[in-house]
């Protein structure tokens, strides 16, 4: 029997906190090491998840970076062999959630597995469809030899769902402590090179979806923008971005014509938004550092040196 242990980054959780803690008590399969990493919260996180059976390790908010924080909770957890990530505002929607995702690793050339993401009740249409394209209802199971047929959507997974065998894990030299983001799509390329596989457990499932404004939506692909600028051999293994991105944005207009059509110029305004900030993203290394971090999403990450 594999040893689990969970791993979920917090930071001012708020109202939604109750109801993750409340669903979590609700599952079937619950892991055996309970671990929430705190970026020094200033409201109740700390002191429900405590409540709930979790261990608290209170980090610097500065400290916290996507990679390497969650790799600080792998190696806190020594003995367990399949790690869990959940986000704090992922909540598991159904009491054999867990469970669903742990089945993955009855396979064990499946060094990775990630479940659904359905909109919350209250996402708009655009946040709505972008869980529906991403997410579909069938489940997949992905080697690197299916790069022909996904591209680079072969290597894609979500830290806010996901969970890791620590053998792959391992052989992979863990997660990224340099990345911006998307450390978990890193992981997932890595292990496929190396023989492994990726499973989407569509039938494992957590309600959690953004509602992006404007100028985050143009500091998110910015970030993303820097990440594909530092992963080349991503595009170089898997194939570029463009393509999904042009399925993308045809899906969403068709989705948007049927259910939503007054959005349709929002979501142009945002398609444009997201193009200037992921190539702006690509070619940062030519910007001022101060320009970077105003630009981007994820402030901290430039306090590093990067």
């Amino acid at each position: 029997m594999n040893k689990i242990g969970l791993i979920v980054p917090t930071l001012n959780a708020g109202r939604l906190w109750e109801s993750w803690l409340k669903a979590f008590d609700q599952q079937t399969r619950k892991p055996e090491c309970l671990l929430v990493i705190d970026s020094s919260s200033s409201d109740d996180t700390v002191a429900l998840a405590r409540s709930r059976g979790f261990d608290v390790h209170v980090i610097p908010k500065t400290a916290f970076n996507h990679g390497g924080t969650r790799q600080f909770g792998v190696n806190m957890l020594a003995d367990v062999d399949i790690f869990v990530f959940l986000t704090q505002d992922a909540l598991l929607a159904g009491p054999d959630a867990l469970e669903r995702l742990l089945a993955a690793f009855d396979d064990n050339q499946v060094g990775a597995a990630y479940g659904r993401q359905l909109p919350h009740r209250n996402a708009g249409p655009i946040a709505r469809h972008a869980r529906l394209f991403n997410y579909p209802a069938e489940s997949q199971l992905r080697s690197l030899k299916d790069r022909t047929r996904f591209g680079i959507k072969t290597a894609f997974i979500s830290n806010s769902f996901a969970a890791y065998r620590r053998s792959a894990l391992m052989q992979v030299r863990g997660f990224p402590v340099d990345t911006i983001m998307n450390e978990d799509t890193y992981v997932a390329g890595r292990m496929l090179v190396s023989g492994w596989r990726v499973a989407y457990c569509a039938d494992a499932q957590v309600f959690h979806s953004h509602d992006y404004s404007f100028l985050e939506e143009f500091r998110r692909y910015f970030d993303i923008g820097v990440f594909h600028n530092h992963t080349a051999w991503l595009q170089r293994t898997f194939g570029g971005a463009s393509g999904e991105g042009l399925r993308f944005v045809v899906s969403e207009m068709r989705y948007l014509v049927k259910h939503s059509p007054w959005l349709i110029p929002s979501a142009a305004l945002r398609t444009g938004l997201k193009w200037l900030g992921f190539k702006l993203g690509i070619l940062h290394q030519g910007l001022p550092r101060a320009l970077r971090s105003h630009l981007s999403l994820h402030k901290t990450y430039w306090l590093s040196g990067w």
